[in-house]
């Protein structure tokens, strides 16, 4: 089998999870800067076999659209145009981004640690990406 990747986009930071090859478990990947999230795709697509690509939709409690789902859209077509055989899937994120710092805090890391916003990313796509493999 192959892996499902999990982006939390963000206009400046985006967070990045993995399944495992069986699709069983999900791990975080990466907090980059967005500025830099297609060269890491190319590139990590490039190395690993990806099957899907799940995009957080960000939905805010009165189920409008966060103003950040403008540039993901923008991000979705350009994926798609570079990475035609790769479909792309949205799931719900609402309240990733609480949950996540709540596991952080609650993990016993460092003050420093617990402050880094890479970690808060990378966590909430590890949160969403979970998200997906229960509802699969």
């Amino acid at each position: 089998m192959s892996k499902v990747l999990a982006i939390d986009y963000g206009e400046k930071r985006t967070g990045l999870a993995e399944t495992d090859d069986m699709q069983i478990i999900a791990s975080g990947l990466a907090g980059i800067m967005t500025q830099d999230l297609i060269p890491f795709l190319e590139k990590y697509i490039k190395e690993n076999s990806v099957e899907k690509i799940i995009v957080g939709l960000p939905v805010r409690l009165n189920g409008e659209l966060s103003t950040v789902e403008n540039s993901i859209q923008k991000f979705i077509k350009k994926s798609t145009a570079l990475f035609p055989e790769i479909p792309i899937e949205r799931v719900d994120e609402r309240f990733t981004s609480k949950m996540a710092a709540h596991s952080i805090n609650l993990s016993g890391k460092s003050k420093k640690k617990r402050e880094n916003k890479h970690l808060l990313d990378e966590v909430s796509a590890t949160l969403i990406l979970q998200t997906y493999l229960e509802k699969k």
